[in-house]
């Protein structure tokens, strides 16, 4: 099976910035370039095949031709493809948002909910995020902090560095703020349920819509688990796994699970078990069929390596 390389749908979000288009090479049309959906089979943003007989259609569109033994057994619980990769470049803060579970997405969206992970490729001087609450409030005080704008007060801000790792479970109240580029692995949804958005206009000279009556259903109002506990992965949930990797190394892609591998540094190639090689640069996106084999990596790149299943 081919090792197959993905071209990004990208977003031009009000708050996005360049540095995915001229430190990442992802070459889009958009500005602002927000985010790059380089590993999606949604609606909102599929990733294309760029190599192999198949290119230029979709990776859903390939995992409907070849059927979902490529996806790997692991995803056979899941309807939909499970998981979805991003770059984000956050120029400016996103909203205070929050993402509901399966069951209040699948009963209230017709889509999966979203749990999430953030890993941080780089950030500004003194950058932070919002990630949870300072402490626990109740339902009547989270809803009078949302109407009077004091919610920032009560939130867990938490500076960042280059490397840092946030797992993020759905109902987590939580915002990427100004000055943060990083690599999000989630859930395959697009749900997301703003609470505060800094009194900002969106293209339209308009507020941007909030999701009041939705985020009190959903959000956890508490601090995020200080126990949290991966082993040696950098995130591991019933939906995903994902590994980080430096410099040259082997590894074989089985039948549990296709691969998701992200290039976020450095360079390098991959060489497959049939042979075909294919060289690497910051800010690739390779997907290995379910039962692909054995692989290689040279170099000096950086990967992120996801596969469903806490495998």
């Amino acid at each position: 099976m081919p090792i197959l390389k993905l071209k990004p749908t990208c977003t031009d979000y009000i708050w996005g910035g360049e540095r995915l288009r001229t430190e990442y090479h992802i070459d889009a049309d958009k500005h602002p370039l927000a985010e790059a959906w380089v590993l999606s089979c949604h609606p909102d943003g599929p990733s294309t095949l760029v190599n192999g007989p198949e290119a230029g259609t979709t990776l859903a569109q390939y995992i409907a031709t070849h059927g979902r033994a490529v996806l790997g057994t692991n995803c056979a619980a899941f309807e939909e493809f499970p998981i979805l990769v991003k770059f984000i470049d956050a120029k400016n803060n996103l909203s205070i948002q929050v993402h509901p579970s399966n069951a209040y997405a699948l009963a209230h969206e017709g889509q999966y909910g979203k749990t999430e992970m953030w890993y941080v490729l780089d950030c500004e001087p003194g950058a932070f995020l919002y990630y949870g609450f300072a402490h626990e409030i109740d339902e009547a005080e989270f809803a009078r902090r949302i109407a009077d704008n004091t919610l920032l007060e009560v939130l867990n801000a938490v500076p960042v560095h280059k490397g840092d790792v946030f797992f993020i479970p759905a109902g987590t109240l939580h915002a990427i703020c100004k000055g943060i580029v990083l690599a999000e692995v989630q859930q395959n949804s697009n749900v997301t349920y703003r609470v505060y958005d800094y009194g900002r206009l969106g293209a339209d000279g308009k507020p941007r819509a909030l999701h009041i009556p939705q985020a009190l259903a959903v959000t956890e109002r508490k601090p995020p688990r200080a126990d949290q506990d991966f082993g040696p992965h950098l995130a591991r949930c019933e939906y995903f796994t994902t590994d980080l990797r430096v410099g040259a190394f082997a590894d074989t892609c089985d039948d549990a699970s296709f691969t998701s591998l992200l290039v976020v540094d450095g360079e390098g190639q991959i060489t497959a078990q049939s042979g075909e090689t294919l060289p690497l640069q910051k800010g690739d996106s390779l997907f290995l069929p379910a039962g692909s084999g054995a692989y290689q990596v040279e170099g000096n790149a950086h990967l992120l390596c996801t596969r469903v299943g806490t495998v």
